[in-house]
């Protein structure tokens, strides 16, 4: 399994100088993030990685007690036909 790797704004993997895998955050507010981009390299597509990714934010969202306006496609996907994410996502941004 790779290493998932915490940046700045988001978090990524990278080998070898590449980087293979991404997703970025916005903070809206003090409350609030906005997950913007999610990436993820040709090699690394079928694995889960998208999803442990946006996980990677929710988590940090959790520890921070903050909610998630989810405006990439794949986070709103995810974040929309999961119940188990309803306590990070924000009122009304799907």
């Amino acid at each position: 399994m790779r290493s998932i790797k915490s940046g700045e704004k988001g978090f990524f993997i990278e080998e070898g100088g590449r980087q293979l895998a991404e997703i970025t955050y916005t903070p809206v507010d003090e409350n609030t993030l906005s997950i913007d981009h999610t990436y993820v390299s040709e090699e690394l597509r079928g694995q889960g990685i998208a999803k442990q990714l946006v996980e990677k934010v929710i988590d940090k969202a959790r520890g921070e007690n903050k909610k998630i306006i989810p405006i990439c496609f794949y986070a709103q996907t995810l974040l929309k036909d999961n119940k188990n994410y309803e306590d990070v996502l924000k009122s009304g941004s799907l």
